[in-house]
Formats: structure tokens, C-alpha cells, sequence
């Protein structure tokens, strides 16, 4: 039986406007339909909360902020969000509905993908969480349940509920939302969010389009976290033989345990994406994977692990009494309301006169008010949501309603100058010429950006938090003017007027710049005399190596190397020569020349020939400059006297 008969929301119409047709999937948080908005007359996505989550207020501002990270981010390959509104226990989303199925369904059908599939779809994923990181945010909850790919072959990344300003922490209780399979280490272990934990998801994803597999499984998700923390994402050409090189770099590169070596964000992942797309043959971007058309899949930890969640499913009843139940449903249409055979009566008092009386006053009572509330005494608030002041009042009149109050409040979704909300609500029955105050939109709340050039990092956090803005992503460059750590700009500029919730970009200070000098060669005093006139710090690495180009004392190797720009005193480490390695020289008197010179040439020395007026047409080494036993440089040259 389709289950979704049984859902209560089916057949319902939320906020007078939305009417739910279907639905479409069930998640850990939320529920989604297929719906109408009646007023528009388009079809979209509902996405509803479970009621039993609608209840905590984290989850609920989780939603909303959910809808308001979207509605900024207008890029083609992100599910647009249309309206956020609550009725009665039901907070929903109103989404862009995609015609098609997820990536999930397309794996669970065809398995492994040829690898010209796997970034055709990984691209637009990381253009869209691209958009999102420029734009201060981190998804959170990258895996193939939450890539949409559309009838028409558009690929869109949905359900951004788990949205955080970059740079900020997953979770103050210990608990890690997320779905594990896709987790990065320092979300499990440190619980923090920044974009890197996408782009280690996004490399889940593109391991498990190669194979048709996760690369992490275990009998629990504790088996799986573990492998997270402990385990490298192994190569897809493990599973996948013959599988290109710069496949399993691109891999390698986006799972990193070690979050400071994976690409920063999605943008630099897409870089490295098309660089290795563009090293593939096409031979190598069309091969078949041995896992494609694979069936089998375990659903166990698709979900985003939230709280336990309980969803009762009741079959709805017809609404507005426009239908009927189908036939074989259950319901018995030929039943109906039998007199009982009388019970025997138990002897008891007499109803009096006085008992009959009341009884009939309050029939009367009640017959009386039921003919007054539907005499036209009363009438309903008519629609008047997105509605112009003209526009509503012009209805409340031909309903026989007064306005009321007019009051003003900010609204990202309702235009300004329309209608937010009524005081009556919509539908509800009031007095003939009562009055319904009307709330109309201001549009979105703005606030004219601080000047916080000089502020340190902290400080400017908290000033855009104070004035209602995100602390969105943070790099750093180099400056003369401003110290190490405090704002050298911001994107947008200062003084700009944005809209309230705006992510706002900070460049850092990192410091003069200072270009570093190339001391290898020179001897340790004279290279930390210049590294430290030139404003850096040295650090001298322990142990010595031999070197064939740098004599014992001398500088072989710096780290950063010439010409580096790094910020004033930074460190710069040096590592001395002990010179070159110094071996044993054969001993090659009385041997052929040829025999001595491949002798000579295969311990690690050079030779060259003396053979003097005697030696012309000699074949023998007579003497050779350093003899046989004794220690010299590897590399240094022997001298041969034939006879």
C-alpha cells in the first residue's frame, strides 16, 4: 500500500496557500512534499519539520536560517528557497521543485559510474558549495541524498538545514550533527566547520561514484567515525583497477585527514577537478567500472543523524468533503448507524418538570447562538498575505471589515509595501465593520557596513554580530600599514548598505611583507646576520648532511627558500652542510685503464689520464693521485699515470 495515503499532511492545505499532493521523501529532520502554491499556481517542494522537532527552538532556528543562507546564495545549481512560514505544529520550507531523482537514486541503480559521469556531476556540486563558501557558509551535509539532478540533466545541491557561518563550531553539547559516512575527521573530533569539511565530503562522494561503494563501513556508525580519525580514504583503484592516476590524487587530495593540506574550499577543488579532467583521455573518462549496474545498497546511514524522531501516519479524511474513499481502502461505505436493542433500565428518580425545563432552555441557547454566528452577524478574514495596502483594503471593505492598525516590520521574502500578516489571522471569524490591523513589509532589514579596518580579528566578530551581520570567510595578506591580526578590509566595502544576515569577507593582516634572501652558501654567522637584519628569525635545523656543492659550515638548505614572501618575523630554518660524503678510494695500480676508470667511476669518483711522454701508447696505471685505502671526497677526481 503507498504509504503516503497514510500521511496526515497529504490532501492538506498549510497556511490557506500551499495544498500537499504527495510525498516525496522522509528525512531525520524533516519531511518533503510535492506541492501547489495556490497563489501562484506553480508546483514546488514542501519541506516540513517533524512535528516532535518543531517543538525545540534549535531546531526551529535551524530551519529558518536554513532559508534565509539559501534565499541569498543565487547561483543555478542551488534549490532556491521560496517562503518560510509555520502553521499550527507545522514549520515548513517552500523549495524549487526538481523534476528528477537524487544522486543516491542513480547510484543505488547503476552503481559504480565511468568517471566522465562522476565530474559531470561533482562539478556543478562544487560550483554550487563554491557560491556558499564565498559567501561565509558551510553545508555540513554533502552525500548523494542531497544532490538533485533534474530531468533536463541540471544538477542542484538541496538541504542546506545544517548551515554554519564559516569559522564557526558544529555543536556546544558534543553532539555531531552530520551523517557519518561523510563526516571529516575534525567535525567528529573537534566539532568544527569550516569549508574543508565539505570538500572532504565532496571527496566521499566522488570515491563512492567511482567504486559504488562508501570507502569507510563498518556494523556500527562508532566503526565507522573510527575509520574517519584513523584511516585513510583508500584510492579508488583499489576497487577499481585501471582507474587513472589523477583520479586517485583528486581523491587523496579532498580526503585528507589532515585538513591544512586539502584544497581550502570548493572553488579550489573544482580547480583541481578540471585540471584532472583535463590530464584524462577519453578512454580514461569513459571506462566502465566493474561495479556499474551493482544493485544492492544499505540505506542504514543515509539519514542525517539527528534525535530519535516519531512520525505517526494516519490515513487523512476526505477534505472539504470533495471526495470520497477509493474503493478497497478500508472503509466501510455500507455501514451506517444502527438503533441498539434497548438495555434494561435500571430503577432510579424521575426526571421533574424543573429538569425538562432546563433541557429546553438550553437546546434553545444553542440552536440560538448557531443561527446567530451564521446569521451574517459574522464574517471570515478574507486573504490578504503579499496583498498592497490598496490592495487589502479594497477587500477588508467588500468583506464589511475595517482596517485597523497599520504596523511595519522587515520581511526577506515579502515585498515591500505588501502585507506580512493580519491581526485576525486569515479565516478567522470575526463581527461585521470589526477591525484587522495589517503588518506590511519594509523589505529586508539593512545595515550600512562599520569601518572595522584596524580592529583585530575577534573585535570585528563581534561588532557584525552586534549589528545583526555573519562573520563570513577570512583570509589573510600581507600589508604595510597594519599590524599581524588585525582587519585590513572587507568584502563588502565599508559603507555599504547590505541587507541584515549578510555574510561579510575579512582580509587579515599578516604583517609586512619581507622578501627572504638567499644565504645557502654562505657560512652559518654571515646567513643569520642577514636573515636577521632583514627583520626574520632563524632556526637552525639539527644535524648536519653531506652535500657535494656546499664545503662543511656552510648553508645547504633554507625553508622558505629565495625570493619567498613571507610576513616580518617569520622563521626561517637552515640547515648546515657537513660536505660531501668521503669515502675509501680503490686501489687501481697494475690494472688496465679501462678497468680502473669503471672502478673508480662505480665507488663515486672521477678520473682523468696522465700519461706523459712514456705513457703514449701505455695500457697500464702506473700511480694514481690518491692512493689506494686512503679516505677522500665522493665526486672529487682521481689522477691516473699510465705507462
Amino acid at each position: 500500500m503507498d504509504t503516503t495515503l497514510q500521511d496526515p499532511l497529504v490532501g492538506q492545505r498549510l497556511d490557506g496557500r500551499y495544498r500537499v499532493d504527495a510525498r516525496i521523501a522522509v528525512g531525520g529532520m524533516a519531511t518533503v512534499y510535492r506541492a501547489v502554491d495556490t497563489r501562484l499556481d506553480r508546483v514546488l517542494a514542501l519541506k516540513v519539520m517533524h512535528p516532535t522537532l518543531a517543538a525545540d527552538g534549535t531546531f526551529v532556528e535551524r530551519f529558518i536560517r536554513e532559508a534565509k543562507s539559501v534565499a541569498r546564495l543565487a547561483h543555478p545549481n542551488v534549490v532556491q528557497v521560496f517562503d518560510q512560514g509555520t502553521d499550527g505544529d507545522y514549520v515548513y520550507l517552500a523549495m524549487e521543485y526538481v523534476s528528477g531523482c537524487t544522486l543516491r537514486d542513480v547510484l543505488r541503480e547503476r552503481g559504480a559510474l565511468q568517471p566522465r559521469a562522476a565530474l559531470d556531476i561533482l562539478e556543478p556540486v562544487l560550483a554550487a558549495l563554491g557560491a556558499a563558501h564565498r559567501a561565509g557558509f558551510v553545508h555540513r551535509d554533502m552525500k548523494p541524498e542531497n544532490v538533485l539532478i533534474g530531468d533536463d540533466g541540471r544538477v542542484k545541491v538541496a538541504d542546506f538545514g545544517l548551515v554554519r557561518a564559516v569559522n564557526t563550531v558544529t555543536s556546544t553539547t558534543g553532539a555531531v550533527l552530520g551523517t557519518v559516512s561523510y563526516l571529516a575527521p575534525e567535525q567528529i573530533e573537534h566539532g568544527t566547520a569550516d569549508p574543508r569539511v565539505d570538500v572532504y565530503a565532496c571527496g566521499v562522494v566522488l570515491f563512492e561514484m567511482l567504486t559504488g561503494a562508501r570507502p569507510h563501513r563498518g556494523d556500527s556508525p562508532a566503526q565507522v567515525l573510527y575509520q574517519h580519525l584513523n584511516e585513510d580514504v583508500p584510492p579508488p583503484s583499489a576497487a577499481v583497477p585501471d582507474l587513472a592516476y589523477e583520479l586517485d590524487a583528486l581523491v587523496a587530495s579532498a580526503t585528507a585527514r589532515n585538513a591544512g593540506i586539502r584544497p581550502h574550499d570548493a572553488v579550489a577543488l573544482l580547480g583541481e577537478t578540471r585540471r584532472a579532467r583535463a590530464a584524462l583521455t577519453d578512454a580514461q573518462l569513459d571506462a566502465v567500472p566493474p561495479q556499474a549496474l551493482s544493485g544492492a545498497h544499505d540505506t542504514a546511514e543515509d539519514r542525517t543523524s539527528v534525535l530519535p524522531r516519531s512520525l505517526p501516519l494516519v490515513r487523512p479524511l476526505p477534505v472539504d468533503g470533495d471526495e470520497e474513499p477509493a474503493a478497497g481502502d478500508g472503509y466501510d461505505r455500507t455501514s451506517r448507524l444502527e438503533t441498539p436493542p434497548p438495555a434494561r433500565r435500571r430503577p432510579g428518580p424521575r426526571r421533574g418538570p424543573l429538569a425538562v425545563v432546563v433541557a429546553v432552555l438550553l437546546a434553545l441557547g444553542v440552536g440560538a447562538g448557531v443561527w446567530y454566528i451564521n446569521s451574517g452577524q459574522f464574517t471570515e478574514v478574507p486573504p490578504l498575505l503579499e496583498k498592497t495596502e490598496a490592495q487589502a483594503r479594497d477587500r477588508l471593505e467588500r468583506a464589511g471589515l475595517d482596517v485597523g492598525e497599520i504596523r511595519h516590520a522587515h520581511s526577506d521574502t515579502v515585498e515591500r509595501g505588501a502585507v506580512i500578516s493580519t491581526d485576525p489571522d486569515t479565516g478567522t471569524r470575526i463581527r461585521n465593520h470589526d477591525a484587522v490591523s495589517l503588518t506590511l513589509s519594509d523589505g529586508p532589514a539593512t545595515v550600512k557596513l562599520d569601518d572595522l579596518s584596524g580592529y583585530r580579528l575577534d573585535r570585528a566578530r563581534s561588532v557584525l554580530d552586534a549589528d545583526g551581520l555573519e562573520p563570513g570567510m577570512v583570509t589573510e595578506a600581507f600589508s604595510e600599514d597594519v599590524p599581524e591580526g588585525f582587519v585590513v578590509s572587507t568584502e563588502p566595502k565599508a559603507g555599504t548598505t547590505v541587507r541584515a544576515g549578510s555574510a561579510v569577507a575579512l582580509t587579515v593582516s599578516k604583517g609586512r611583507a619581507v622578501d627572504v634572501p638567499d644565504v645557502t652558501g654562505d657560512d652559518l654567522a654571515d646567513a643569520r646576520a642577514e636573515l636577521t637584519g632583514a627583520g626574520l628569525k632563524v632556526k637552525v635545523a639539527a644535524g648536519r648532511v653531506t652535500s657535494d656543492d656546499y664545503d662543511a659550515g656552510q648553508v645547504a638548505r633554507q625553508s622558505p627558500g629565495d625570493g619567498t614572501r613571507v610576513a616580518e618575523g617569520d622563521t626561517v630554518t637552515l640547515t648546515v652542510s657537513k660536505g660531501p660524503e668521503r669515502i675509501e678510494v680503490p686501489d687501481v695500480t697494475g690494472e688496465s685503464v679501462d678497468d680502473a676508470r669503471r672502478e673508480l667511476e662505480a665507488a663515486g669518483f672521477e678520473t682523468e689520464e696522465d700519461r706523459g711522454l712514456l705513457g703514449l701508447f701505455g695500457d697500464t696505471v702506473k700511480s694514481q693521485s690518491v692512493e689506494g685505502g686512503e679516505i677522500a671526497p665522493k665526486g672529487s677526481t682521481i689522477t691516473l699515470t699510465i705507462r
